[in-house]
């Protein structure tokens, strides 16, 4: 739409011209090509936290205490001084600019954890509607913990978890639910997911998927539990039938206490079923059917009786997208793109499972590659995120993956370890419009809109215009000349304001050195 790199003529061009249906919203972003934050103050003097990551609506900025005690949250500001001389710009900002507290307000500090617990810093889900904040706590990790209650062997324990709703405009802590003796990955949201006012938190430990609702009034409310039981009434129907059938003894707890039992978990037998179902309608011939059902079903029986829950994503308020393999450790494979495993849809009204695939299905791959957004399955009120680059809604995005599906050597495992990445983390990406694969390009080697830490670059990064391959600005994380200690690894993670010319470069250390942080601004 704009010709004219100038900011006052595109203001003027914008009063004249409409935009194409559809587009208004791109357009406007247009402008954010002449609003870059090109100015950097270098090891800005600031607390000793851990910061986390900007809310989606840019009202608050996260962080935590060192000790992973106390939650402080912040509100941004801007940095405002006068200025006598002619040419402001030529001279540099005054000492205050160099103050953490010149840019930020805090708001106020919350102690969540108790003496024997410790706050996840990589955990934080934000419920834009109601600007409700969803943190979690937990105690240390027990690796050879007893197995109760239908715990699954290889998994560690956590005594308690405590995801806490906190009301972020004032702080208080609405509501708490605690997980006794369960194991949830917390890290980067893995284990939990939130969609509108629904949460899916994982247990590994006991392999059930809990869905909660948040209440506008601040509650958590349990909904159902998918895992041994699908429907609400399921225990209670097995009860029921083993007391009619004269057996005293409750055919779940035995389930639940010896792992060698007979009864399979309801998800299971709901995928067991649907695996059977598409198997037999694959040969209308009835030795073909036999002979295919020996081939697929009953040879790999044992291996999806063994499969296990990961990871878990609402697609939308009814369906889970729901990732099956193995457990490592205690935790998803590290090289989980060369193990088998299986994605499958599950409808939670009617507990049953829709569809199934295998992580190198293409045809689970092209629905991967063609509707990629749908998969990030974003809430309805969460009107920045609607903007994030891929590769299913920007041509360049697209390009790039091609590339790399071209250069693969081996596409079947080109197509494994892109799908590695489902069920996509909740909340993982910056809504940042300078991550705007249509209006920069820059390495997504060294920085991406992905919420993760990178290993940190003595170069700076530049974000060069898609429009007129220009420079419009670069970032650097760390000493404004470099670090002296070159033995100490070093790592470094941006926080980009939501729509802002505002971002945060932070450095730091495996030693638990006070952070180095950079302020990236418009001046």
């Amino acid at each position: 739409m704009f010709k004219s790199n100038n900011v006052a003529a595109r203001i003027f061009e914008r009063q004249i011209r409409t935009p194409a249906p559809g587009t208004s919203v791109h357009c406007a972003r247009q402008f954010y090509e002449n609003l870059v934050p090109s100015f950097t103050i270098y090891d800005v003097e600031c607390p000793d936290h851990s910061f986390r990551k900007f809310t989606d609506d840019g009202q608050y900025l996260i962080s935590f205490s060192r000790n992973h005690q106390d939650l402080i949250v912040y509100r941004p500001t801007w940095l405002s001084y006068s200025c006598k001389e002619e040419d402001c710009n030529g001279h540099e900002p005054p000492a205050k600019a160099k103050r953490f507290e010149s840019f930020f307000h805090q708001l106020y500090c919350v102690s969540l954890a108790a003496s024997n617990e410790f706050i996840c810093k990589d955990f934080f889900l934000y419920m834009e509607s109601n600007q409700f904040g969803i943190f979690a706590t937990s105690t240390a990790q027990i690796q050879d913990a007893p197995l109760m209650g239908g715990a699954i062997p290889g998994v560690p324990s956590i005594e308690k978890i405590t995801f806490h709703l906190l009301r972020l405009d004032d702080g208080v802590i609405l509501d708490e639910m605690v997980f006794h003796n369960d194991y949830v990955i917390l890290a980067y949201n893995m284990g939990v997911f939130l969609y509108d006012d629904l949460l899916a938190v994982v247990s590994l430990r006991y392999q059930t998927i809990h869905i909660l609702q948040i209440r506008d009034s601040g509650n958590f409310v349990n909904v159902r539990a998918i895992g041994a039981f699908c429907q609400e009434d399921d225990e209670l129907f097995l009860n029921s039938s083993s007391q009619f059938a004269g057996n005293h003894v409750d055919p779940v707890e035995n389930y639940q206490s010896n792992s060698d039992s007979s009864f399979l978990s309801g998800i299971k037998q709901r995928l067991l079923s649907f695996i059977f179902r598409v198997t037999w309608s694959e040969e209308s011939d009835k030795m073909q059917r036999v002979q295919n059902l020996k081939k697929k079903f009953y040879f790999h029986f044992q291996d999806y009786v063994d499969l296990m829950i990961s990871k878990v994503q609402f697609l939308d308020r009814h369906h889970l997208l729901i990732k099956f393999g193995g457990v490592v450790d205690g935790g998803l494979s590290r090289t989980a793109d060369h193990h088998p495993s299986f994605f499958a849809v599950y409808n939670m009204e009617t507990t049953e499972i829709v569809a199934f695939y295998q992580n190198a299905a293409d045809d689970l791959y092209h629905l991967f590659e063609q509707y990629c957004d749908h998969l990030h399955a974003t809430s309805r009120n969460s009107l920045h995120m609607n903007f994030v680059s891929s590769h299913s809604n920007n041509i360049h995005a697209q390009d790039q993956l091609k590339c790399m599906k071209n250069k693969a050597s081996n596409t079947s495992q080109f197509v494994k370890k892109m799908l590695s990445s489902l069920p996509f983390s909740c909340q993982s990406q910056s809504p940042s419009p300078y991550f705007d694969q249509s209006l920069f390009r820059f390495d997504e080697k060294l920085i991406s809109a992905g919420d993760r830490h990178r290993q940190l670059t003595d170069h700076p990064i530049k974000f060069i215009s898609r429009r007129r391959h220009i420079l419009k600005f670069k970032i650097k994380s760390g000493p404004e000349f470099g670090s002296t200690d070159g033995r100490s690894k070093k790592i470094s993670s941006f926080l980009f304001h939501p729509f802002l010319p505002l971002a945060l470069s932070i450095q730091q250390t495996l030693f638990l050195q006070p952070p180095v942080v950079n302020i990236h601004f418009r001046r």
